[in-house]
């Protein structure tokens, strides 16, 4: 007997494994998410431990569920583009789906409230908010490449505390780099016009320059060296789609984009004054780009 709300073309032939939702929530592709709490914390200079662990482990809980209810959303047309999905390869079945996105959005509530008491509980809960905003309807809009970046700021500033505004330029230089990602992920399957790629390299020639702008002394010199990582990571794959903006194009750039994240995350860290943090948070890299080897974090 099928259960409510699954459809019957879904009909699961075994039982939903682990890797089926490592899967689904593109579970390795989280860890370019620590890094925006960090670069918040970083710039009001609050780095207790227990907070700092504990919203890390909050904006985790928040990207996987964006994630399942990205696919949830997505399913009828997963089931005509990327039909090896998990949810419309019947591995996934459509209200786990939905019940992991709100269980894990529960979670992400309740430990953000732990961690960083109220200040962090609202954040958050704008950032929930916004998330399910995207999947449930701006994705498809004009402002959804907005909508995503207000997203991964706000996960910045979740980092900051009572202290936002000491943020505000992480917070914004994230989200710029994350408008530029989402809108050519548009041409994931299809393909798309060069303008994309074009813009999303116009910005992280802009965000380069405006990481470094004024830093000075050791933690300046770091976050310039992390600053160029940066760039070298993702403006190659960036050039590539701009010149040919096919499917496959788009989605190395977009993929290169993500993990691009964390050494921009790790320079404003540098720049912050904490130069150590900076260096340990670009660590995951490499790890973040083996990782997507087996799982696809797009």
């Amino acid at each position: 007997m099928l259960t409510h709300g699954d459809n019957p073309s879904r009909r699961t032939t075994r039982r939903t494994s682990l890797g089926d939702l490592v899967e689904l929530v593109r579970a390795p592709a989280a860890l370019t998410v620590p890094g925006d709490v960090l670069a918040g914390a970083v710039a009001v200079g609050d780095l207790r431990r227990g907070r700092t662990a504990g919203l890390a482990v909050s904006s985790v809980c928040l990207y996987w569920a964006g994630m399942a209810l990205n696919d949830w959303a997505d399913r009828d047309v997963d089931a005509v583009e990327r039909p090896e999905r998990p949810i419309p390869s019947g591995r996934v079945p459509e209200r786990t789906a939905l019940a992991l996105a709100v269980g894990l959005t529960a979670t992400a509530l309740g430990i953000a409230g732990v961690a960083g008491g109220r200040p962090a509980l609202c954040t958050s809960a704008a950032l929930a908010l916004t998330a399910w905003s995207y999947d449930l309807g701006a994705k498809d809009t004009p402002a959804g490449p907005v909508v995503m970046a207000a997203a991964r700021s706000l996960d910045v500033l979740v980092g900051a505390g009572p202290a936002r505004r000491k943020a505000w330029a992480p917070a914004l230089a994230v989200g710029a780099h994350v408008v530029g990602l989402t809108a050519m992920s548009r041409g994931e399957v299809h393909g798309a016009t060069a303008r994309p790629a074009q813009a999303a390299l116009a910005a992280t020639s802009a965000i380069t320059a405006g990481t470094v702008a004024g830093a000075r002394g050791v933690p300046g010199l770091v976050a310039a060296g992390l600053s160029a990582l940066f760039a070298g990571s993702v403006a190659p794959a960036q050039l590539a789609a701009a010149q040919e903006p096919t499917a496959g194009r788009l989605r190395a750039a977009v993929g290169a984009g993500i993990h691009g994240l964390v050494p921009l995350q790790a320079a404003w860290c540098a720049r912050g004054g904490k130069p150590a943090v900076g260096a340990g948070l670009v660590t995951a890299l490499p790890l973040a780009r083996a990782l997507a080897r087996k799982v696809s974090p797009t």
